[in-house]
């Protein structure tokens, strides 16, 4: 998955997974992390999403990752937030009151630049990626934010009927990639009735990583 494949989505206003609300599933299941106000929430890819704007709001303290610098201009837009801009490395932080985003490569985050984080909110980060670069990244995560908590969204279908992405995890390879430093919960799981993965028949499910 080359990133020119990302921000050619993004110069052409072709994201379909954006939602333009909160995701509901947020605001049902996020509490279950047991955090506390002011806990720092890492969401790797966050993208533009709006689930940042019901954290800071819930008063928690927001960490992202993404690839694509328009779309994080158009996060601090719609936050009506005015950033720090400063380089980092080979990355590119957009700073402002409880909320850093880290733009470009992810795999070029350290635990040192990233900072401690609490929590990890895994919306669309996981089922973004292909097999191969799944185990790099979930190896990154483990090594960058070892053991805390995680709130995970993951989708199941027959990959044979779409490419991807989002892309087909089963529930044994969640457990392949977590098993050995988490307990693992399905908290919910949910045939889709809306959007293309309901027209293939695929399950959304919801994790919990403690």
């Amino acid at each position: 998955m080359e990133a020119d494949f990302w921000h050619k989505l993004w110069e052409t206003n072709n994201t379909g997974w954006h939602l333009d609300d909160t995701n509901p599933l947020l605001e049902e299941f996020f509490p279950q992390l047991e955090l506390t106000r002011n806990a720092r929430v890492f969401i790797p890819l966050c993208g533009k999403t709006l689930d940042i704007s019901w954290l800071l709001h819930h008063g928690y303290s927001v960490v992202g990752a993404e690839l694509n610098e328009i779309a994080i201009k158009e996060l601090f837009n719609v936050l009506a937030l005015e950033p720090n801009i400063q380089k980092v490395g080979e990355l590119t932080l957009y700073h402002a009151e409880n909320i850093d985003i880290f733009v470009g490569d992810i795999f070029e985050l350290t635990a040192e630049t990233l900072g401690k984080v609490d929590a990890i909110y895994d919306r669309a980060a996981l089922v973004a990626l292909p097999k191969e670069m799944r185990l790099k990244y979930t190896a990154l995560l483990k090594q960058i934010t070892p053991t805390v908590p995680q709130f995970l969204i993951s989708y199941e279908y027959d990959q044979t009927l779409m490419g991807g992405p989002p892309f087909s995890i089963s529930p044994m390879e969640i457990e392949a990639h977590y098993k050995e430093c988490y307990s693992i919960e399905l908290l919910k799981s949910f045939k889709l009735t809306e959007g293309s993965l309901s027209q293939i028949n695929a399950t959304e499910n919801i994790w919990l990583l403690k």
